[in-house]
């Protein structure tokens, strides 16, 4: 009873929004395209790294022999290992440090007086998002390099030259600052929506009952634009394994491997940087850390909804 109830209401809906149903086509071709008929290549884990400089891709793959040895491999390997761990190191870091970040943001920029200072604010936080990550690793460079300003105020107070983007210990420190700087602006677009749709009679019964700015931010902001920062949240654990590849290889030289190699970085080297390419690894290593993405954002999700009642679906 209750299947037939939900499919009369699928029914139903479609229905009344099948006005809409050619604008969603486009996008259900484009995902097709793009995103689910690619993931037939995950078969290639499975496979003795097929030659594909030497054969057609179909060739090359069936000429392959089925194997479980790159698995073996990314279990075994203390290598890869430490890639996982600086990977969820770095986005650990990133979660703890930069989320909060935006959230902040958008308060302070929703409670400025003044419009006009308002959108200079936002102008000027946003927009470092629309430069490279080869730009801001470059500007950096020249800021925390070694004759950089940095190195010559700490020379001049007698302090030593430190080279910062070539130090292990300072490699992921400059990865959450330069992440920090480059999307806390940008990030904040979704919280400053949030926070502009409030309804402003709350803030109004706020204030006659007595209520500062403080108390309004923390007993009316913050819970109206609980549901967006739970999505927002549950989206980032999803990227848990993904510290940011174009960042990290673009900071990324051999003085901070250790610390710095992320999983990647490293599936780019094992397959398009590294003399041999080795394809069958670097799709193992790839889909590993696809089903371990997938594997967080359903639990997110599952406890959020169970605690809160809010999610991404």
């Amino acid at each position: 009873m209750s299947t037939k109830k939900q499919k009369m209401t699928f029914v139903a809906k479609v229905k009344k929004y099948k006005s809409l149903i050619p604008f969603v086509i486009p996008a259900m071709m484009f995902a097709l395209v793009f995103s689910y008929l690619p993931m037939t290549g995950i078969l290639i884990a499975f496979k003795d790294n097929p030659n594909f400089l030497r054969y057609d891709v179909l060739t090359a793959f069936q000429k392959s022999e089925w194997t479980l040895e790159n698995f073996r491999i990314l279990f075994s390997d203390p290598e890869i290992l430490s890639y996982i761990r600086n990977t969820l190191i770095i986005s650990v870091m990133k979660i703890v440090i930069l989320f909060p970040m935006p959230i902040i943001l958008a308060v302070m920029i929703t409670e400025l007086r003044s419009k006009k200072f308002s959108k200079l604010v936002q102008g000027i936080v946003f927009l470092p998002h629309f430069f490279s990550w080869i730009v801001i690793v470059g500007i950096f460079n020249s800021i925390f390099g070694m004759y950089g300003p940095i190195n010559n105020l700490s020379v001049a107070l007698g302090g030593e030259v430190v080279h910062f983007m070539g130090e292990p210990g300072w490699f992921r420190w400059l990865v959450v600052i330069l992440s920090g700087w480059k999307e806390i602006g940008y990030s904040s677009i979704a919280y400053i929506a949030a926070i502009m749709s409030i309804d402003p009679a709350l803030y109004e019964a706020a204030k006659i009952d007595g209520a500062g700015k403080l108390k309004q931010i923390w007993n009316i902001t913050i819970p109206s634009i609980m549901p967006t920062i739970i999505v927002m949240l549950i989206i980032r654990i999803g990227y848990l394994m993904d510290a940011g590849f174009e960042q990290v290889y673009a900071m990324l030289n051999s003085l901070t491997r250790e610390t710095g190699e992320i999983i990647g970085t490293y599936v780019y080297r094992l397959g398009f940087s590294m003399g041999k390419s080795d394809y069958g690894l670097s799709t193992a290593v790839g889909l590993f850390n696809g089903v371990i993405s997938l594997i967080l954002i359903l639990t997110a999700n599952y406890f959020s909804k169970k605690k809160t009642g809010n999610g991404v679906w």
